[in-house]
């Protein structure tokens, strides 16, 4: 790793990072096609250190987007479907009895699926609260803890769970706690008609296009602290803090926040925005994060961690269109 306190060092580490971040983008386009902004959005957030919420219909390929991205990275994967009978042990892994050849008995831990590097999480809002905050510990502090005992998760960690939209039937909502440690929440739409021909064609015949690595854990690793170095300007930092403070009812100039927002983010968004910007600026092959990179992930960054009072929600109040207007406010 470059030193940081080295501009040259750092613009050369930079450009080369973002060769080499186009050819991931351009390696995971060819298994998810026209979901640009979904890929961006996600690259974003791993770059960051982070996990990431994907909201969406089924069947809008965010199985397939993160299985590419596990290829494309170079890591290594687990998916987990949740149910509702889905226990925590279930993730975490359980302690087994064992008998050695002469007779004593002792507790092995077998690790469950969370101790991989990128973890899906797949439907996370069907299993019980219960369930769901098993995950938390090793979200927040990469470790678990199971009869006392810790275990580290693998270095990188992320998990990048789906959630379908929670008027679905038997959808349990997530606890405002978790929802918080997911760095962007990251919504998947429906394609529109010429890429929609494009699936139809491309995904039903023999020759399924598969990604190929273009990075590794170490490089990835790299590249993370290569965010984190990035410098970013009073402006930008200005507008985060701007953004973050007029969402939280109380500390709000706008009525309406203090007036329908239950609770508004805290300072986690604020550190969640300064590196993502970071990243989203290193995709786009710039040195540093612009006021545009804070208005482009006010919602990813904000709408999970906001909520509406019942009222709010009845006189028709729109969590994304009042994000995009404070964000307009905060440039």
């Amino acid at each position: 790793m470059s030193n940081s306190n080295d501009p040259q060092a750092l613009v050369a580490e930079a450009e080369a990072a973002g060769e080499a971040l186009a050819r991931v983008r351009a390696e995971i386009g060819k298994a998810v096609f026209g979901q640009e902004r979904v890929i961006e959005l996600t690259l974003s957030a791993v770059l960051a250190g982070g996990h990431v919420l994907l909201v969406g219909a089924p069947g809008l390929a965010k199985t397939r987007l993160v299985e590419a991205m596990a290829r494309v990275l170079g890591l290594d994967w687990a998916r987990v479907q949740f149910t509702p009978d889905l226990m925590p042990a279930d993730i975490l892994g359980s302690e087994v009895l064992d008998q050695d050849a002469s007779g004593r008995r002792q507790f092995r831990f077998v690790k469950g699926p969370i101790f991989t590097q990128l973890l899906m999480a797949d439907e996370i809002n069907r299993a019980s609260p219960r369930t769901q905050s098993a995950l938390l510990q090793a979200m927040q502090e990469h470790h678990v803890t199971v009869a006392g005992a810790a275990y580290d998760v693998p270095t990188p960690f992320h998990v990048l769970a789906t959630q379908n939209p929670i008027e679905h039937e038997g959808a349990y909502p997530l606890p405002e706690a978790q929802l918080d440690r997911f760095l962007l929440q990251v919504d998947v739409p429906y394609p529109d008609a010429e890429i929609e021909r494009k699936i139809l064609i491309e995904t039903t015949g023999l020759a399924d296009q598969q990604p190929q690595a273009v990075l590794n854990p170490d490089a990835l690793v790299r590249l993370q602290r290569l965010v984190r170095a990035m410098p970013v300007g009073e402006k930008v930092l200005a507008s985060i803090l701007e953004l973050v403070r007029s969402a939280r009812p109380g500390s709000s100039h706008d009525a309406r926040v203090n007036q329908h927002v239950a609770w508004g983010p805290g300072p986690r968004a604020g550190q969640a925005l300064m590196l993502a910007v970071r990243a989203r600026a290193l995709l786009r092959g710039r040195l540093a994060p612009a006021v545009d990179d804070v208005a482009a992930l006010a919602r990813p960054a904000l709408v999970h961690r906001m909520q509406l009072s019942f009222g709010a929600r009845a006189e028709g109040l729109d969590i994304d269109s009042l994000v995009d207007e404070l964000a307009e406010r905060a440039a």
